[in-house]
């Protein structure tokens, strides 16, 4: 009698455990997240918002202006783009980084790994302002190092002129924060690969990029969809180090829709439209989630 209470009782814990997170997620997400379902229906303007008063509903109005706009496209691909680039940069060089801390000496590890949690620890406020200052045009060293090479001349060079040469100043932010997360977790799912596969895979005559690619990745694969789904999604709704390095006022060609959203919100005060920009936004986040989890299902890491 008391082995059934047990076995009926028993799914039930995991469910306790994970209620106050689920409360908490609903609480501080759930009230935001459904306003502004409600608000991208709407149009809402400052007198409704000073006045206290109903904005009217516009149905699919915002939408319609959003969808049917060449430059929101325009945003949405840059986004794309963005984020991929970022992502290959932040798993390359995570990848990189996690081998390297694999075959080093303990002591050369752990000073890595703390220089990797330093940066991780650093506030985005600050690193933006250290790239800021190292790509500025008029006291920036990295204007300063390159002009002390052969035939280059980059004092007082710009680098947001050109918004390629811009984003590229922002990607590197972007990767700096993101590389932390990228080489420690990959460096765990690196120690897991048993050492003696690898040492037969030698034996056997295979080359180092075979031994990686027959070896090692079958084992890291898992954590390695994890690093990449989580990176394009984070990445995919950057905003603070765009942002911080334009100080707070990014030209249109430095959009991406997390800043194409609260331009529109905040500053335009097209507040619905805004809205209705931020919906697409978490949608297509949403789409990102779908496909991690189908990527843990198919290397097995949920049942």
């Amino acid at each position: 009698m008391s082995a059934d209470r047990g076995r009926r009782r028993r799914p039930l814990l995991p469910y306790l455990l994970i209620g106050p997170t689920v409360l908490a997620l609903v609480l501080v997400l759930g009230y935001p997240l459904v306003d502004m379902v409600v608000l991208s229906f709407q149009d809402m303007t400052r007198e409704q918002l000073f006045g206290g008063t109903s904005p009217p509903w516009a149905g699919l109005d915002q939408f319609r202006r959003i969808l049917g706009d060449g430059f929101f496209w325009t945003v949405v691909g840059r986004t794309v783009l963005f984020t991929a680039v970022c992502v290959a940069l932040t798993v390359l060089c995570g990848l990189f980084t996690a081998r390297l801390m694999h075959r080093v000496s303990p002591w050369v590890r752990a000073v890595i790994a703390g220089v990797l949690v330093t940066v991780w620890a650093m506030p985005v406020m600050v690193a933006a302002s250290v790239f800021r200052w190292l790509f500025d045009a008029d006291y920036g060293v990295v204007n300063w190092l390159l002009s002390n090479l052969p035939g280059v001349d980059l004092a007082r060079h710009n680098w947001f002129t050109n918004p390629w040469q811009g984003f590229a100043v922002i990607v590197s932010v972007v990767v700096w924060g993101s590389l932390p997360f990228a080489a420690i977790t990959l460096r765990a799912a690196l120690a897991q690969v048993p050492p003696e596969l690898e040492e037969s895979a030698v034996l056997d005559g295979a080359r180092p990029l075979q031994v990686f690619r027959h070896v090692t990745l079958p084992v890291i694969r898992p954590v390695l969809v994890m690093v990449t789904t989580l990176s394009a999604i984070w990445d995919f709704g950057v905003f603070n180090q765009i942002w911080l390095m334009r100080g707070g006022q990014p030209e249109r060609e430095y959009y991406l829709l997390g800043v194409y959203s609260f331009i529109e919100s905040f500053a335009v005060n097209r507040y619905s439209t805004g809205a209705a920009i931020a919906l697409v936004t978490v949608v297509l986040l949403l789409a990102g989630s779908v496909v991690y989890l189908r990527q843990m299902l198919r290397t097995g890491e949920i049942e």
